[in-house]
């Protein structure tokens, strides 16, 4: 069990535990292959019997009986194989429970950061589950048994068990030669497959902008790149792998030819009876088959390793859960202490030096120009990233650290882009949560302005939206996704440019919405680059090169910004 013994030096994560987990069902699938090969011996012990004895005796009731045992011996063999691959297939289901929801997170984690993990991950888990729990790992739990049946052979004739030593010797060797030969290009098909379905995946996510301006032979140019790299180290793996096999092949069938020319030879000298002949051919075929076994399997062993080693690498770079303990609803006072933002790798902050307060139940406007940071900074307010200095907090408590599903329950939040999930408008303004009732969907729907629109629709609620939306005007996901935000009379609230996409019928609901949230005493944050949309605001931010430019009371501010001398807002972007 050499996995075990790797796992001990691993990160301690999920998955490492969920491995270490598997100790004891390995253990009874290992117990359950010892009475399997035991039970093998039944059939070279027969053969010995018919070719020695019965031929010889033409006892036909000795034959009948020794089949019948025969077969039911192998039928209890064929049992206990069929139950330790329940084991094992138990095992899978239960390493899945363990470490999927985990690898979800992660994913997630992931994506906030800036990542391109996707679903590849999941794909990734699949393929490590179906392997370690398949037939490729499987074969390993007969290698152990490998002397056993050589030891036989040797108790036969010690001619018989060198050769069949040899042949072993020798086909493991080609084996290993074989996985060296064949794994750099197979690893590099594989990271061509990857970069081919994530560039896949990000063109058809935009495919209306693709068709639009035309761009879909130059991105399929792109993507023939990867393609091309796939399907040529992917054939020159498959041509190695051949070659090696029918090498393999042509070795295990000469030893096996040369067995029974050793044995035919040994029966002439007189040194075995003429009935072991068979039995040396079954029991060196088995003592040979799981070296066969696995050499037929690297490739789907290496895709598992491969795969094990991006699913440790997206769990180490996750971010683990912190404890928190559940916190009462807040009231709303919003503080930015001294914030710096910088995404990996970026040369310069995003955000920089951004200190403000709010009290409970105010709205701030966030105006500045495009590349100014809105966008980021509405990120860190909601907690979605973490600052590399300075803190968030609300109430007192940050709120990158707050429990999400806790802190999820205060807050509403709509990003610049509005992203819906497959399911129904209910669903979706639900938060897809168990027990939100149809009174609390409405409310929020009313609140956003969005319920008259939505009973207009042939299903009302229980519309389906399609996967993103792709029912839906951009105008009426960014309305549903308002109520979404409302739902819960949340006492805490970001909006991320949330007039984009509105017509004039969408902007007075969306005022009316900001107008309610002030009446319910939300504390509100609203980004955008138009100035009528803050006529609600008590406070007003002016970001300029992920600074602070300016912050104080509405007229305040936006009188210094319509005087000509200073006309210096240019038109919002992120």
């Amino acid at each position: 069990m050499k996995i075990f013994t790797f796992l001990a030096n691993q990160p301690d994560n999920v998955l490492t535990r969920a491995l270490a987990e598997g100790r004891r069902p390995f253990a009874v699938a290992a117990a359950f292959s010892f009475f399997s090969n035991v039970l093998y011996l039944a059939l070279p012990l027969s053969t010995y019997q018919i070719y020695g004895r019965v031929l010889i005796s033409q006892n036909v009731p000795t034959l009948l009986v020794l089949t019948a045992i025969t077969g039911f011996v192998f039928a209890v063999s064929s049992a206990i194989d069929d139950v330790r691959a329940q084991i094992l297939i138990n095992y899978g289901v239960l390493l899945d429970q363990r470490v999927s929801g985990r690898i979800f997170t992660a994913m997630f984690d992931d994506s906030v950061r800036g990542g391109v993990a996707r679903s590849q991950a999941m794909r990734d888990l699949d393929t490590f589950r179906q392997t370690l729990t398949g037939i490729a790992a499987a074969a390993f739990f007969d290698v152990p048994w490998i002397p056993v049946f050589l030891f036989v052979l040797y108790l036969i004739d010690p001619m018989v068990g060198v050769v069949t030593t040899v042949g072993a010797v020798a086909l493991f060797f080609l084996a290993l030669w074989q996985e060296r030969v064949i794994r750099p290009t197979s690893k590099e098909a594989s990271d061509a497959a990857l970069k081919s379905y994530a560039f896949t995946e990000t063109a058809l996510r935009n495919g209306e902008v693709v068709r639009a301006m035309g761009m879909l032979s130059t991105l399929g140019s792109a993507w023939a790149v990867h393609r091309r790299v796939t399907i040529e180290r992917g054939a020159l793996t498959s041509e190695k792998s051949n070659t090696f096999n029918n090498v393999i092949k042509a070795v295990r069938m000469a030893i096996q030819v040369l067995i029974i020319a050793v044995g035919a030879y040994l029966i002439i000298k007189g040194k075995i009876h003429q009935g072991l002949l068979f039995a040396n051919m079954i029991l060196a075929a088995r003592a040979l088959a799981p070296i066969e076994k696995i050499v037929g399997s690297w490739e789907p062993l290496n895709g598992m390793a491969r795969a094990h080693a991006r699913l440790m690498a997206i769990l180490s770079a996750a971010e683990p859960t912190p404890p928190a303990t559940a916190l009462p609803r807040p009231k709303g006072k919003l503080t930015a202490e001294g914030v710096n933002y910088a995404p990996p790798g970026a040369t310069r902050l995003l955000l920089a030096n951004i200190n403000f307060s709010l009290e409970p139940g105010e709205v701030m406007g966030v105006i500045g120009p495009s590349g100014a940071g809105k966008s980021t900074l509405a990120r860190t307010l909601m907690g979605v990233w973490r600052p590399n200095n300075g803190v968030i907090r609300l109430d007192g408590a940050d709120v990158f650290a707050w429990d999400r599903s806790d802190f999820g329950k205060h807050v509403g939040y709509l990003p610049q882009d509005t992203e819906l999930f497959a399911g129904t408008i209910r669903n979706n303004i639900a938060r897809f949560r168990d027990g939100v009732t149809d009174e609390e969907v409405v409310r929020a729907a009313q609140l956003a302005g969005v319920h008259e629109l939505v009973l207009k629709m042939p299903k009302g609620y229980e519309t389906e939206v399609g996967d993103g939306g792709l029912t839906l005007s951009a105008g009426q996901r960014q309305r549903v996704g308002l109520a979404r935000a409302m739902l819960g009379d949340p006492a805490y609230i970001v909006l991320d440019e949330p007039n984009a996409s509105l017509d004039l019928d969408g902007e007075e609901a969306l005022m009316n919405a900001l107008d309610s949230m002030k009446a319910n005493g939300a504390t509100v944050v609203i980004i955008s680059h138009k100035p009528s949309i803050f006529r609600a605001a008590d406070k007003m931010l002016v970001l300029r090169e992920g600074r602070v430019e300016l912050f104080g009371p509405r007229d305040q501010i936006m009188s210094r910004l319509m005087k000509p001398a200073e006309v210096r807002v240019v038109e919002a972007g992120r």
